[in-house]
């Protein structure tokens, strides 16, 4: 039967519609069961403990479990390629953070293209570093640490958590601006490589300000200056690094991608409800407790956040040289 042409344009028009309503009804139910969160690291550390504050507000707010899976190994990409290859349905969210910037240029040969592979989903937290020292370097500000280095090229140890990490791309970016030659002490974590900075083994490190944040109020070790724009509730005494080396900025950042092709009303809802926990001022208490800053913006906004930091880490790796370990 032929059917008249005003009735077979209202009928494919009907069809072609039917798409849409269907995800926009997807994303009204979502999520329907269970949804996990993979960390690329081990359970314990600052991103883990992001994913379950995160996995908590996003239970309560949306009515199924968030749940962490734990995949650790290869620098971060044996979890981030589980979720490029997981179907694009939003029950499979990875927690995104700086390393993941690093591993773009790090890794010459990976077998998915971060940048194009993850959908943004939004940023959740930064966190300030602190450049410190062993007490008996003999310098009490960045400004004497930098000209101590440069009348000792080559004689002081950096420490980092390892080749690639936010320690190291932050040391050699500290290197790089400030014309420091100092040689580089990858240790397999940052409690290691703490350790041996408060035994004097090495004798400087920029760490993510959680880790050596009770030592340096103990004495044990002396923080010079922190590396964000503005100062750290945690150490409010220490002032910006980028006072000393104009331009120096390094934080690590957390937040939640999704698969590629993740329909977007699915990552619009996730994004309204990790913005609804930013303004919360119990989730507010929680980030300052990892010594953070919230990172609220819009999927875009990550999306420019994770495009930036990729482009600058990856100078850094070309100039430091570095390979995987």
């Amino acid at each position: 039967m032929k059917l008249p042409r005003r009735t077979f344009l209202h009928l494919a028009a009907s069809a072609a519609a039917l798409p849409v309503v269907a995800r926009g009804a997807w994303a009204q139910t979502y999520p329907a069961r269970p949804v996990r969160i993979i960390v690329a690291t081990a359970a314990g550390g600052t991103t883990d403990i992001t994913a379950r504050v995160i996995a908590r507000w996003l239970s309560d707010r949306l009515g199924q479990q968030f749940f962490i899976e734990n995949r650790p190994g290869g620098g971060n990409n044996i979890g981030t390629e589980a979720v490029v290859r997981a179907p694009a349905d939003g029950y499979t969210l990875l927690l995104v953070n700086s390393v993941n910037a690093i591993n773009a240029t790090l890794f010459e040969k990976l077998s998915y293209n971060f940048v194009n592979d993850i959908a943004p989903v939004a940023g959740f937290l930064r966190v300030p570093m602190v450049l410190e020292v062993n007490p008996s370097v003999p310098a009490r500000t960045a400004a004497e640490f930098i000209a101590y280095a440069k009348a000792n090229p080559g004689k002081i140890n950096m420490a980092s958590a390892g080749i690639g990490s936010t320690p190291h791309v932050a040391g050699e970016l500290f290197k790089m601006m400030a014309g420091l030659n100092m040689l580089h002490v990858p240790y397999r974590g940052g409690a290691a490589a703490i350790t041996d900075l408060i035994g004097g083994q090495v004798q400087v490190m920029i760490e993510p300000i959680t880790g050596p944040l009770e030592h340096i109020r103990a004495g044990k070790l002396r923080g010079l200056a922190v590396t964000t724009t503005m100062r750290s509730q945690a150490l409010p005494d220490l002032p910006t690094l980028d006072t000393f080396v104009p331009g120096y900025e390094a934080s690590p950042w957390y937040g939640l991608g999704a698969p590629r092709n993740t329909p977007t009303e699915i990552i619009d809802k996730l994004n309204r409800e990790i913005n609804a926990a930013l303004a919360d001022p119990k989730m507010a208490h929680q980030i300052a407790e990892l010594g953070g800053t919230p990172l609220a913006g819009s999927p875009a906004d990550f999306t420019n956040l994770i495009a930036e930091e990729t482009a600058k880490w990856g100078k850094v790796v070309k100039f430091s040289g570095a390979k995987p370990d």
